[in-house]
């Protein structure tokens, strides 16, 4: 389905691969997908792995990210990462947010915002996730979840910041579990994203910015999300540590 905004789908490898295993992955991935050109690829390997793949994929339509950051430009931050240690592997993209993340190391939404601002001020491109858990939609209260998500997430990004940030949307309730919203869950949760980000900026950013779906995304579900008018994308785990599968997603989304 054509749109204005282009489809970006991106994998999130999360703690897998040796820099072996993960040579292999993108080699593959490299091949497969080498004519692809309206999509934009992007690749989350761990950082063990951040230097090898970025030679590795270099001069070719994918690009690197990486799963997290450090809010600090340097200093005493014991097992922490910089931006501008990302940006010695020419990583352009950086995943911050992310619900393991929120849920395992308690990071809150003014972290992140700081993050987003440390990754902004050193050229990187924040995939900044949000989403709700089971309980809290069985409550009734994803898009009030959403909604404190985005505010405290965001705050102090300017509309130039926003330009260089990729939303993306993960219903918790469908990482890793093989549940996956239905396409009027994801729809109706993007559309309303965007409504909140024009509330905070205004409808030109709203309609510029791209959201990508996460959550259990797979080759028979790519091309009925990605068909959704809000949906700009995804952000892949599980399916994404394998060339088929990530191949096939990226095709069936095209």
């Amino acid at each position: 389905m054509q749109k204005d905004r282009k489809l970006i789908i991106a994998g999130n490898w999360k703690m897998n691969k040796t820099v072996a295993e993960a040579l292999d992955l993108v080699g593959g991935l490299r091949r497969e997908l080498a004519s692809v050109k309206e999509v934009d690829l992007v690749v989350c390997p761990p950082f063990t792995a951040l230097g090898e793949v970025s030679k590795a994929i270099l001069d070719s339509n994918v690009r690197l990210g990486a799963q997290n950051m450090s809010e600090h430009s340097g200093g005493a931050y014991t097992g922490e990462v910089s931006a501008m240690m990302l940006k010695e592997f020419s990583v352009r993209y950086v995943i911050l947010g992310h619900s393991e993340r929120r849920q395992y190391y308690g990071e809150s939404n003014a972290l992140i915002s700081r993050k987003a601002l440390a990754a902004h001020a050193a050229t990187l491109k924040p995939i900044l996730c949000i989403g709700e858990t089971l309980a809290e939609r069985e409550a009734g209260q994803t898009e009030a979840v959403l909604e404190s998500q985005l505010r405290g997430s965001l705050a102090g990004l300017s509309k130039e910041h926003m330009e260089e940030t990729v939303l993306a949307y993960e219903p918790v309730w469908a990482i890793g579990t093989g549940k996956t919203a239905t396409t009027e869950q994801a729809q109706s949760a993007h559309a309303f994203v965007r409504h909140v980000v024009a509330s905070m900026f205004d409808e030109t950013i709203a309609k510029y910015v791209r959201i990508q779906y996460g959550g259990s995304v797979k080759p028979s579900n790519a091309r009925e999300l990605m068909s959704q008018p809000d949906v700009d994308g995804a952000l892949v785990g599980g399916a994404s540590l394998e060339v088929r599968s990530f191949t096939d997603i990226v095709k069936n989304s095209i």
